[in-house]
């Protein structure tokens, strides 16, 4: 069998284009090599005005787990780096970095 794919269309980039005064967008970024230097070319190529780096590298994070360990860095390129926890406390640490930069 063959399975044959085609490229899609980069929405993220798409949305970081058309973004608009007082939109803000979030990024992901699941990285296994330059994982830093990789997620500030998506936060900035992408204009995200945060992302949330994910690493394959730490026990216990990412897919198959119930924990996961994130850092999120700002468009200051501020970085915020989280022990790793429940995936329910993660998004809830996503949720507040949002809203804190969204009233800053």
């Amino acid at each position: 069998m063959t399975l044959e794919l085609t490229q899609t269309h980069d929405i993220a980039a798409s949305l970081g284009k058309r973004k608009h005064n007082g939109q803000f967008i979030v990024g992901f970024a699941l990285e296994t090599q330059q994982e830093k230097e990789n997620a500030l070319k998506k936060l900035e190529s992408k204009n995200f005005d945060l992302i949330v780096l994910n690493s394959l590298k730490d026990a216990g994070a990412g897919f198959g787990h119930d924990t996961n360990k994130i850092t999120i860095i700002d468009r200051q390129h501020k970085v915020t780096s989280f022990a790793l926890k429940d995936k329910k406390e993660v998004a809830r640490d996503i949720v507040e970095a949002i809203i804190e930069k969204m009233h800053a």
